[in-house]
């Protein structure tokens, strides 16, 4: 097992990832810019190191300035957390160049599925289902017209390094694909600096499925079951719950399988997610994010497996000790993802919490890093917490989530509680009717009016 674990991340995941290091008897060390320093995670780390101003270019993706952290402090191990530099292979390679291990995957893992298009060719060979589109990149708008009447009107552009929505476009129609193929390589090119994309059918009403994996790099791999992400807003959760309520046992175990499977013969290291569109009973592989999810307590409410323990634990290079047999789903779980933004327009809304107190009671749970008195900056994503709940059945769940939202105060500055509010409260919602374009069009339709 490691000596020390370099967090290099903030906010809620930082302190998840110091809670399982503290379970397992390992020290931890807190990086904060300047904009952090008063932040929880700062202040429960074992040591913490100043690593740059507010601007994350210049502290949290600083690796200059994580390296020199990890020397002064004699850190042997960086968990990354989600987002930030999780999903940057060349950060890892340069981890293992200066003999500090690296907790995710194989960099050429990372690398891998971080190239939509590589991606798509690689768990196609491996017996995932894709989406219909097109082989490879579109070379040309000859090439795309060509590949969308192959496929049929709607079609999707997407960016090949894309990711969270940007560089994504779609054309219900040949006279719209061209402008749509130029605002996709437009915004690929401004977010990602790689301007190719490639084709996809567009499914109309799916629900986006993701499941979850775990393997030791070894040839072992399993999969604890799924989690529903189909209620989103511009392409970004909003809320997730495990098990779907659009699948049975034997579809669960079918794609949970072919996923696994696929995990062993490529050798995948630590946690994984693997997201699907499911549409009349079809799974359509989209991507697969190698790093913890923001939404994984789900999956650790439904299995009482410990996530994070697991990603450290393959790390170090322990073999997977779990069987698929042991893994027995209990219950439903659901989470919320409390932001700090306007609940009808969505407009950031960072400061000072005047007031704060958190749910409680059985089956309740909330990962956040607030606390009263504390100020959310400007710098980073806006998210204030996570709410979670779990109950025997997914109307308990329901009834809980309710009862909890009910019971959240965070005041001083605008969140989306009563966005959530709202929705437990929806008959579509409450039967699990829902797909992935269902909340933009709640909104549009003024189910969050002022």
């Amino acid at each position: 097992m490691f000596d020390k674990i370099l967090i290099a991340n903030r906010g809620e995941i930082a302190m998840r990832v110091q809670r399982a290091c503290k379970e397992l008897g390992i020290p931890t060390v807190a990086v904060h810019s300047t904009a952090d320093a008063d932040a929880m995670h700062v202040r429960f780390a074992d040591e913490s190191v100043c690593i740059g101003p507010p601007a994350a270019k210049d502290s949290y993706l600083n690796i200059p300035a994580l390296l020199a952290a990890c020397e002064i402090t004699g850190a042997d191990a960086v968990h990354p957390g989600y987002g930030f530099l999780s999903e940057n292979a060349r950060f890892a390679e340069i981890l293992a160049e200066h003999n500090i291990h690296f907790i995710g995957p194989k960099p050429e893992h990372i690398r891998l599925m971080g190239d939509k298009i590589e991606a798509k060719r690689t768990v196609k060979r491996l017996g995932i289902p894709v989406v219909p589109g097109s082989e490879g990149g579109i070379s040309s708008d000859a090439d795309a017209a060509a590949t969308a009447a192959r496929i049929g009107f709607p079609v999707l552009v997407k960016a090949a390094a894309g990711g969270g929505g940007r560089g994504m476009k779609v054309a219900r129609s040949a006279d719209q694909l061209a402008a749509a193929l130029s605002t996709a390589r437009a915004e690929a090119k401004a977010a990602f600096g790689d301007d190719a994309v490639y084709l996809e059918k567009y499914l109309e009403k799916p629900r986006h499925i993701e499941i979850q994996v775990l393997g030791d790099g070894k040839g072992n791999a399993i999969h604890l079951g799924e989690r529903d992400c189909s209620l989103q807003r511009r392409h970004q959760k909003v809320w997730e719950e495990g098990p779907s309520p659009a699948l049975n046992t034997k579809s669960r175990d079918d794609i949970g399988e072919t996923v696994a499977q696929a995990m062993r013969d490529l050798g995948y290291l630590g946690v994984g997610t693997v997201e699907f569109l499911y549409e009349d009973g079809k799974f359509y592989f989209i991507e697969m994010n190698t790093r913890i999810q923001v939404e994984h307590p789900v999956t650790e409410m439904i299995t009482g497996i410990d996530l994070v323990f697991e990603q450290i634990r393959a790390a170090a290079g322990n073999q997977l000790t779990l069987k698929q047999s042991d893994i027995v789903f209990g219950g439903h779980a659901i989470e919320c993802r409390i932001n700090a933004e306007n609940p009808v327009s969505f407009r950031p809304s960072p400061g000072k919490i005047l007031h704060y107190h958190a749910p409680g009671g059985l089956g309740v749970r909330i990962d956040s890093a607030v606390y009263q008195g504390y100020s959310i900056p400007p710098y980073y994503d806006s998210l204030v917490g996570k709410l979670i709940v779990h109950g025997k059945t997914r109307t308990e769940a329901l009834m809980r989530l309710k009862r909890a939202l009910d019971e959240v105060v965070v005041d001083g500055i605008e969140t989306t509680l009563p966005l959530f509010r709202a929705l437990v409260r929806e008959a579509d919602i409450i039967d699990g009717n829902y797909h992935i374009h269902w909340l933009e069009q709640f909104l549009a339709a003024g189910g969050m009016a002022d």
